[in-house]
């Protein structure tokens, strides 16, 4: 362990260094591999139809989303704490996980939708599919980061990392496209 680290930071570590591989590894073999048909995407797609697929693809994470203010939503129904809602008091630790992944979601969301919409308005042809890979590296990383979320913070690194990671890494290459001159 290195000096001053606990073991909780160098989870952390650990999981934000697999979940930034994995990211790489999908990233690059799915923009290799992945082929344009089943995704009804060719090379000659006007901007409207790129910003449609993109729309199409991001119904997922506004899935994920919606589903965390259900569990939210059910949580307070059949808690007497948190019924009458948040702007009565801080959740009970009968949905305080369930709000903080919410909370989380709709940060995240909210930077993966403009992550997912700028490439579609510069990536062309087969670079496209690198939309649907993003999209699922975040829904596999909220997965990640729900699950581990109640555990400690070391379990929540890989989903917290991998979202992230599939955000930092399209606006990345945006700003170097646009930098490029595209």
């Amino acid at each position: 362990m290195a000096k001053g680290f606990s073991s909780d930071r160098m989870g952390i570590i650990r999981g934000s260094a697999a979940a930034l591989a994995l990211a790489a590894v999908v990233l690059a073999a799915g923009y290799v591999w992945l082929p344009l048909g089943p995704l009804g995407l060719n090379p000659e797609i006007g901007l409207g139809e790129r910003i449609a697929f993109a729309l199409k693809a991001d119904i997922l994470m506004f899935l994920w989303l919606a589903g965390c203010v259900g569990a939210v939503s059910r949580g307070r129904f059949y808690s007497p704490a948190d019924i009458r809602g948040s702007a009565f008091g801080e959740p009970s630790p009968a949905i305080a996980v369930r709000a903080a992944v919410l909370q989380n979601s709709l940060e995240q969301t909210v930077l993966a939708f403009g992550a997912h919409l700028t490439p579609a308005a510069l990536l062309r042809g087969t670079e496209l599919v690198l939309i649907p890979l993003l999209v699922a590296l975040f829904l596999v990383g909220r997965m990640a980061f729900a699950f581990g979320y109640a555990k400690r913070a070391s379990s929540r690194a890989f989903g917290m990392a991998l979202t992230g990671a599939s955000i930092i890494a399209s606006y990345g290459i945006m700003v170097g496209l646009i930098v490029a001159g595209r």
